[in-house]
């Protein structure tokens, strides 16, 4: 291979092929269960893994507050409150409509919820269920998100 066909390559091809990871938010539910702290997960649409509920920025609301509607879509969490600084971030591979794969960092955010509804948005299409944050962290497929849900215990 010519100097100049691989000094093309890694100035041009390689950078696009490398893209940058997508930013989503998610909250970390959590309530009093005694003397423990529970949390809740939900399942994915698609594959049914369990999961925090998490989304992409929403255009006029900040990370938390984006976060929190992500919480309200997805898990009925209809009263809660949001802690402004995320308390960690852990990474994943996305499948997009398509078939496309992206690699996705998720910023977390401690939300103690005071209220849950049974009916919301996106009911129909997913599961929920509290449980104990060591549980919780067997249950969840990402090492990241696991890491959270330990050092929250």
């Amino acid at each position: 291979m010519s100097h100049a066909i691989k000094r093309a390559l890694s100035r041009v091809v390689t950078p696009m092929l490398r893209r940058p990871k997508r930013l989503q938010v998610a909250a970390l539910c959590l309530r009093a269960s005694g003397s423990k702290k529970e949390v809740l997960l939900i399942t994915s649409r698609q594959t049914k893994r369990w999961v925090l509920p998490k989304g992409w920025p929403i255009d006029g609301l900040d990370a938390p507050g984006a976060a929190l509607q992500e919480a309200w879509e997805e898990a009925g969490v209809k009263e809660a409150t949001i802690n402004p600084e995320a308390v960690g971030m852990y990474e994943y591979s996305k499948r997009l409509k398509g078939g496309a794969r992206v690699q996705v960092e998720v910023q977390v955010y401690k939300t103690n919820v005071d209220k849950l509804v049974d009916v919301f948005p996106e009911a129909d299409e997913r599961n929920r269920k509290w449980v104990s944050l060591d549980k919780a962290a067997e249950m969840v497929n990402e090492p990241g998100l696991r890491e959270i849900l330990r050092r929250h215990t």
